[in-house]
């Protein structure tokens, strides 16, 4: 019997392709996108603690950039995508092992739940220490 597959002519945006995906490969998608957003973000961070290291004007200076709304914006996306993938990195470890694979999708609906708390205990701290 032959199978006719498609080939893959797409490579590695098939990674973020949501069509006919169920709950659990939405998950994997974001997870995907949350983990390119830290690694960008994790350059951007290293690259200011080299700014800081030139002395107390330009702290000063970061300090006043760090309080933009823009830059505040970004660190809430931050806080976002490091909940989202440390929670979800935790039931995709659970699924690995076995465990409460039943559960997928409430697990995820529990992840994204956290994420929400999360995001918006720190948004207020934020807003309200600035």
């Amino acid at each position: 019997m032959e199978t006719s597959k498609k080939p893959n002519t797409r490579g590695i945006l098939d990674w973020f392709d949501p069509r006919g995906r169920n709950v659990g490969g939405w998950g994997f998608i974001i997870n995907r996108l949350s983990a390119i957003g830290l690694t960008v973000y994790l350059y951007l961070h290293l690259y200011m603690l080299g700014k800081l290291a030139q002395g107390p004007e330009a702290f000063d200076a970061f300090i006043e950039t760090a309080k933009q709304p823009a830059i505040m914006f970004g660190e809430m996306l931050v806080i976002i995508a490091g909940l989202y993938h440390g929670f979800n990195g935790l039931r995709i470890a659970l699924n690995s092992f076995g465990i409460a694979v039943p559960a997928q999708r409430q697990l995820l609906y529990g992840v994204v739940g956290i994420t929400l708390i999360g995001t918006v205990v720190f948004g207020v701290r934020m807003l309200t220490t600035h």
